[in-house]
């Protein structure tokens, strides 16, 4: 196969910054998906209705002129969330989810969640609504590896809230262990998962042999090759629990190569060739669309995109290194394999 069309992709998990950094990325994304789930862990975060009215407006200046792209909001969940505002902004067709960050998780996650208790009554309303809540799946316990991070909290925070929530609709964001895969593979209709395209294509050593390679490093880190395997088969499968969030983290070159270095991958450029080139040498192409088109859309009950986008395969194709920013530049991924598949505008 030298061709495939599919419909238009939608991102499900994506992160657009703000300010000058939003204003130099935003293209990278509205290029070629259709719609994505904006993550608010801003500074200071999208917390409220009147919150993600005045971010869905700054993104929509950053856009192209003439661009379709479609920002879905979210709301950043604090344990002072008031479920009142929630559900308006929700009914009102504002916001399209809820993203759970335990406080200190990851990226700007300071005012995450650490009672859980206290957000009950948001959860509540949110299963009557049919809400989904966005979860970033790690705890973040100082006695817990980094590596097990994931697993540790299916067990102790996520099936707890799930079980004592009959009928929440949540997103397991961006899952890295054959725990997740498998957990998610079981979770019946109101469970679904995201998988970035860079955990398809790296596992834990491409971070650290050889040297430290900072623009690998992201959070939930790349663990065993054996977790990424999981992943590639959950992806390639069809499996209707499983659909694209490429996790696009932004971060201008100086903060990621620090002695303290931002956790991300910078996807948005390159990521549907990517993923053309994984799905084809899993033999999978013909599931691609599922994953990237179909699947995200079926479980936030939203139509899929009436557009399609094409790619098509020849000579590898060449994608910029870096994205100048007024932010400083930011390095794009490199899957360390040449990429056939070019998407043709």
């Amino acid at each position: 196969m030298t061709q495939i069309t599919i419909r238009r992709p939608d991102d499900w998990h994506l992160h657009l910054r703000d300010g000058e950094m939003l204003a130099g990325i935003a293209p990278e994304s509205a290029r070629h998906f259709g719609r994505a789930i904006i993550m608010p862990n801003l500074v200071p975060p999208v917390v409220t209705g009147d919150d993600a009215a005045a971010y869905r407006e700054r993104i929509l200046k950053a856009l192209p002129k003439g661009s379709g792209f479609t920002p879905l909001m979210t709301l950043y969940l604090t344990e002072t969330t008031d479920p009142a505002d929630v559900a308006a902004a929700h009914e009102s067709g504002l916001i399209t989810a809820l993203k759970l960050y335990p406080a200190g998780a990851t990226t700007n996650s300071a005012s995450g969640v650490r009672d859980f208790d206290k957000v009950r009554p948001v959860l509540e309303m949110m299963a009557e609504r049919g809400i989904p809540l966005c979860v970033h799946g790690e705890v973040v316990d100082s006695d817990i590896d980094i590596f097990d991070r994931e697993a540790v909290f299916i067990d102790r925070v996520l099936d707890p809230i799930r079980r004592s929530t009959p009928g929440l609709r949540v997103v397991m964001e961006h899952i890295t262990t054959k725990q997740g895969v498998d957990y998610a593979r079981a979770g019946g209709d109101d469970l679904g998962a995201t998988i970035t395209t860079h955990h398809l294509v790296i596992n834990r050593n491409h971070i650290l042999v050889g040297g430290i390679k900072p623009h690998y490093y992201c959070l939930p880190v790349a663990k065993r090759e054996e977790h990424r395997l999981a992943l590639r088969e959950a992806a390639t499968s069809g499996d209707a629990s499983f659909f694209l969030g490429t996790d696009s983290a932004p971060h201008a070159d100086p903060a990621k190569e620090s002695a303290c270095g931002c956790a991300g991958c910078f996807t948005a450029t390159n990521t549907l060739s990517i993923l053309a080139e994984v799905f084809e040498q899993d033999g999978a192409l013909d599931k691609l669309e599922a994953f990237a088109s179909r699947n995200g859309p079926a479980f936030y009950r939203l139509p899929v995109s009436e557009e399609v986008v094409t790619l098509t395969k020849g000579a590898p194709v060449t994608y910029p290194g870096k994205i100048e920013t007024g932010a400083g530049p930011v390095t794009v991924f490199d899957p360390g394999m040449p990429l056939h598949w070019r998407v043709e505008d």
